[in-house]
C-alpha cells in the first residue's frame, strides 16, 4: 500500500481479486491537486495487477455543470458533451503517467478512452445523477473485475447505498454496481482544499 494514501473496503474482503483485473477509478477532482501525477503513480505502483484506468471530469466537467446550470440544455447533449470532456481527462493522465490509452479493458494497465469505448454497446441514463463512478463501476462488471475508487476524500461510513445517499457517489452508481463483489476506496492521506465532493460526471 502507499504511504500517501487511505484505504478501505466498501463491499468484499480484503483478499478478494488481489490477483484478477482492476478497474482504478481517479476523481477527477484529484487532478486539481498539486503533483497530482505523482500522487496517482504512486496508487497505481500500490497495485501489482492489471489495471484499467478511468478518470473523472473534474473542473472540466464541472464547468460543463455551471453551463448547464445557467442555461439548461438537452439532457442527451450534454450527456455526451461530459462524456467527451472524459476524453480530455483520460488523455492528460495517459500522458503525464506515460501509459497507454485504451479503448476497452486490457490484459496490460492503461487509461480508457471512455467516450470510445461507451460508443460500443453501453447503456446509461443521460444526467447528471450519473457520473464517472457509475462508468467505472459498469466497465468493472464488463471486465469482470475489482473497483478501486480513488477520491479526494474517505467515504463516509456505511455501504454501497449510504455512500450514495451522501453523495461521495452519484445516484445511479448503487444500480450498475449491484453484481460487482468487490468495491473499495482510497483517498489521499493529506487534506483536499475546500470544494464540493463531486469528482465530474
Amino acid at each position: 500500500m502507499s504511504d500517501r494514501w487511505l484505504h478501505g473496503i466498501l463491499r468484499g474482503g480484503v483478499t478478494e481479486r488481489s490477483a484478477g483485473p482492476l478497474v482504478v477509478k481517479v476523481g477527477g477532482s484529484l487532478l486539481a491537486r498539486p503533483r497530482w501525477a505523482e500522487l496517482i503513480a504512486e496508487l497505481l505502483a500500490a497495485t501489482p495487477r492489471r489495471c484499467t484506468v478511468v478518470v473523472g471530469g473534474g473542473p472540466v466537467v464541472d464547468g460543463l455543470r455551471a453551463i448547464d446550470a445557467a442555461a439548461p440544455q438537452a439532457a442527451e447533449a450534454m450527456h455526451w458533451r461530459a462524456i467527451e470532456a472524459l476524453g480530455i481527462t483520460a488523455r492528460t493522465v495517459a500522458e503525464a503517467l506515460s501509459l497507454p490509452l485504451v479503448d476497452a479493458p486490457q490484459a496490460t494497465r492503461g487509461v480508457l478512452d471512455v467516450p470510445v469505448w461507451l460508443r460500443g454497446d453501453v447503456s446509461l441514463p443521460a444526467g447528471w445523477h450519473v457520473t464517472s463512478d457509475s462508468i467505472a463501476a459498469v466497465v468493472a462488471a464488463a471486465a469482470a473485475a475489482g473497483l478501486l475508487l480513488a477520491k479526494s476524500v474517505p467515504p463516509p461510513v456505511g455501504g454501497v447505498s449510504e455512500v450514495a445517499a451522501a453523495g461521495w457517489v452519484d445516484a445511479h452508481f448503487p444500480v450498475v454496481a449491484a453484481g460487482l463483489d468487490h468495491i473499495a476506496w482510497a483517498a489521499p492521506l493529506s487534506p483536499m482544499p475546500p470544494g464540493p465532493l463531486r469528482d465530474g460526471r
